[in-house]
């Protein structure tokens, strides 16, 4: 793996753009991450060094203008990185400070390492060049490390280095938050293990998290151990070993620092200090053997989760696709499995959303269960272990079953704000995005989807049957019987799209009706169903008396996805919900004009006083997240279900309509808008493609990723590229291809793991090759635009692709004024 597209590379030194390439080039495990900070930079306006540990959450009140606002953060863990030096009669290295005569930051994306080359001139005139590595292991979790390597070019003299761990740090990397109450930490232990070695734990205030670091630091000159003066500098919370010695023109100092990380939590582990400690002494002596098992580890994960493309123009694309790809694999990893860790929104990248879980696992878990279901397994137990904590939220609504938090953090309590700043008013506004009871639907969504994709019975058995028939239980309970109508309907909840919270003029929060709630919760109830008829007659007979679910209910659960009330305009469009028709059109063209970019339409509109309530406008994708979801031939076979007719005209007229009325506040909506797009008109899909790519690496929502990617977004580019262009579905035991390549791309190739085959797919624009070099156990059932074939093991087959005809569908420009 070399090449290009296997470098993400900036030149140049920008610090308005630091805290950007700190988020993009962050380095983790699955276990914790660290952004990609400069080893000497300290948190300032320009740098923001961040250590995150998977799961590490701790909770502060804050009395906020007379109300006590109490907020769950994912905590900002002790500084590991510094590392710096400074030359005789000189300050500490400051990029700021230098004549910068060159500077290029490469993160490596196949090998997991970032990289850093300096060249800089001092007051002195002295030339010297520093070359950096760093890496967190991804085959040994709680290691990690990087060398400094410095040459004097034109002079010879003294250099100081300095090596330390510093838990002074507080969670200050999202503005808004500033406010609010952020040091989590206290400090347990400062302590020189031995003239290499430094140890510093510290505990979380409120959640008692002890969580150790021990560093140790090795000085080489010309490949052979350094003869160096050394110093301990010892504060609160923070300890450095200090180095000193002479360096001729020429000769090359290497620092070597390797880091263990430990906390409370891990298992196998008597106490977290004595572990780091262990661990440190035990590490392999030199850089480059910890360098070869860590490249190795990612050479292992890349062969699973690559995709090849050939494109006919070259650029980013493919580089950016392994970027996501990268990330991914860092926040979710082979280490997860044995973690009680759901996936973040941001990563364990920075601090936004305070690290929670939302639904951003319906955009990950895709790519997931086709390549390392494994994982999907692991993050699904995570919401299974919080299922006593649903099951109470629910009771306490006034509901039946399991009620999942819209944000979700240690322990299953909802972890949504009361209120939260608008930065453009400057005013706090009150919060009820925890209304998006959507997200039941999205964890029974991806529950189904896991079980598609491995025929995994044990986890249905055990785990998944029973979340499913609570979340069935759940929507059964939320739906209610309108007389007149004779439909049952779901009142006062949120879409996805969170511009709209309710009606305007009504003070009660929620919306009614809402066409993607609504008809998610009849398909629950379907698989609800569905799955008491898949288990054996002894599990399902133990889930129904332990559930206590009787003939009745049942009986229920069929009348209500029978019977459940959808809206629709005049024209037969789907409705967002009801309602929707009869807001005011929005100005957009006038709005484009006065704040040009209008992602953050919510934010603009709050701070002229105005609700966007009041409009037919949307943040994100909504009533499209159907289409997103399900395939025609599942929309239709609901829509029957229901008794509505189903027109297919109505897809394309729906996405024409909402594409009109889209703000794209969501870094979600570009992926959602080209999926739906990819049959129907494939070069606007493509080129919507190509902007999402663009969401974090532009920070296309200006300032947002330096505070965490987005991993839903990132994860769902890769999602569209391995199954929205290739038509892959998981459904009815059978895995479907229907391949439509967009114009620009001419090759795609990458393995799959579909129950329990491993199969290699390569899909051009004219055909379609499965090859199954690996022994199964029966042969892979597939279809290819609905026809039946089969694979058997170590089989090759190729299938030549027609191009189906395409009806061109009229070119809308975003943010349109409407009809």
């Amino acid at each position: 793996m070399n090449g290009p597209h296997w470098l993400f590379t900036y030149e140049g030194f920008e610090p308005r753009k630091e805290g950007l390439r700190e988020a993009l080039c962050t380095l983790g495990n699955g276990y914790f991450g660290t952004r990609g900070a400069a080893p000497e930079a300290e948190a300032d306006e320009t740098h923001y060094p961040g250590t995150y540990l998977a799961g590490g959450y701790n909770r502060l009140k804050t009395d906020l203008a007379g109300r006590v606002v109490e907020n769950e953060d994912l905590v900002n863990m002790p500084n590991w990185l510094p590392l710096t030096f400074r030359l005789e009669g000189g300050d500490w290295f400051n990029a700021h400070a230098v004549r910068l005569l060159e500077y290029r930051q490469v993160l490596d994306l196949a090998q997991g390492l970032l990289l850093r080359t300096v060249r800089f001139e001092d007051r002195q005139g002295r030339r010297t060049r520093v070359e950096q590595r760093r890496f967190v292991h991804m085959r040994d979790k709680h290691l990690a490390g990087q060398e400094l390597v410095l040459v004097p070019e034109n002079w010879s003299g003294r250099v100081h280095v300095r090596s330390a761990l510093d838990g002074r740090v507080v969670n200050g990397g999202v503005p808004r938050y500033r406010q609010l109450n952020c040091k989590h930490l206290r400090t347990l232990v400062t302590e020189e293990v031995d003239a290499e070695t430094l140890l510093l734990e510290v505990e979380t205030v409120q959640s008692r998290l002890e969580v150790a670091e021990a560093a140790r630091t090795r000085l080489y000159v010309d490949g052979q151990p350094a003869r160096a003066r050394r110093g301990l500098a010892v504060e609160e919370g923070y300890l450095a070993h200090e180095f000193m010695l002479e360096l001729r023109e020429g000769q090359r100092l290497a620092v070597e620092k390797v880091v263990t990380l430990y906390s409370s939590r891990d298992l196998a582990v008597s106490e977290a200090a004595i572990a780091a400690q262990h661990a440190v002494e035990q590490a392999p002596a030199r850089f480059d053997e910890l360098v070869a098992t860590h490249v190795q580890a990612w050479c292992h994960l890349w062969h699973r989760s690559d995709l090849d493309l050939t494109l006919s123009e070259p650029d980013h694309i493919h580089t950016t696709l392994r970027l996501h790809i990268f990330h991914l694999l860092q926040t979710v990893s082979p280490h997860t499995i044995d973690q009680d860790v759901g996936v973040p929104a941001r990563g364990w990248h920075g601090e936004a959303y305070r690290g929670h879980i939302f639904w951003d696992e319906l955009f990950i878990f895709p790519f997931l269960n086709l390549r390392l279901p494994a994982l999907t397994r692991a993050l699904l137990r995570y919401r299974h272990r919080r299922l006593r904590r649903a099951r109470e939220a629910a009771r306490e609504a006034g509901f039946r079953g399991a009620m999942y938090p819209w944000q979700s953090g240690s322990d299953g309590r909802e972890e949504g704000q009361r209120v939260h700043l608008n930065p453009r008013s400057g005013r706090w506004i009150p919060d009820v995005t925890s209304l998006q009871r959507h997200i039941n639907a999205a964890i029974a969504y991806n529950v189904w989807q896991y079980y598609q994709a491995t025929a995994d019975t044990e986890f249905l058995y055990f785990y998944g049957a029973e979340m499913l028939l609570e979340l069935a239980r759940f929507w059964a309970s939320m739906a209610r019987w309108n007389p007149e109508l004779r439909r049952y309907e779901i009142l006062g909840v949120m879409g996805p799209d969170e511009y709209h919270t309710g009606y305007p003029g009504r003070p009660e929060p929620g919306l009614d009706n809402n066409s993607y709630t609504n008809l998610m919760a009849v398909w629950v109830l379907c698989k609800g169903l569905e799955v008491l008829k898949l288990l054996p007659g002894e599990r399902r007979d133990e889930l129904r008396e332990t559930l206590a679910l009787g003939p009745e209910e049942l009986a229920h659960w069929e009348d209500v996805s029978r019977k459940m009330r959808l809206v629709f305009h005049a024209d037969g469009v789907l409705s967002q919900f009801e309602g929707y028709e009869q807001l005011e059109e929005f100005d957009w063209e006038a709005y484009r004009q006065r704040y040009g970019d209008l992602q953050r339409l919510d934010r603009i509109l709050e701070a002229e006083g105005v609700s966007p309530n009041r409009y037919k406008l949307s943040k994100q994708a909504d009533v499209l997240m159907l289409l997103y979801l399900f395939s025609s031939e599942e929309l239709r076979e609901l829509f029957e279900r229901l008794g509505y007719a189903f027109d297919p005209d109505m897809i394309p007229r729906t996405v024409d309509y909402y594409l009109q009325r889209v703000s794209n506040g969501s870094t979600l909506s570009g992926v959602v808008h080209s999926w739906v797009l990819a049959r129907s008109d494939r070069p606007r899909s493509w080129r919507l493609f190509t902007e999402a790519l663009k969401s974090d690496i532009s920070d296309v929502q200006g300032g947002t990723t330096p505070e965490g990617i987005h991993l839903g977004a990132l994860s769902g580019t890769v999602d569209l590229m391995q199954r929205a262009y290739t038509g892959i579905e998981v459904r009815g035991d059978v895995l479907h291809f229907n391949p439509n390549l967009p114009e620009g791309l001419t090759r795609l190739k990458f393995r799959l793991r579909y129950r329990k085959h491993t199969v290699e797919v390569e899909i051009t624009q004219d055909k379609l090759v499965l090859n199954s070099r690996w022994p199964a156990p029966a042969p892979l059932e597939f279809a290819l635009r609905g026809e039946r074939h089969q694979l058997q093991s170590c089989e090759t087959r190729e299938f030549p692709i027609a191009k189906p005809p395409v009806s061109p569908e009229p070119e809308l420009e975003m943010h349109g004024a409407g009809p």
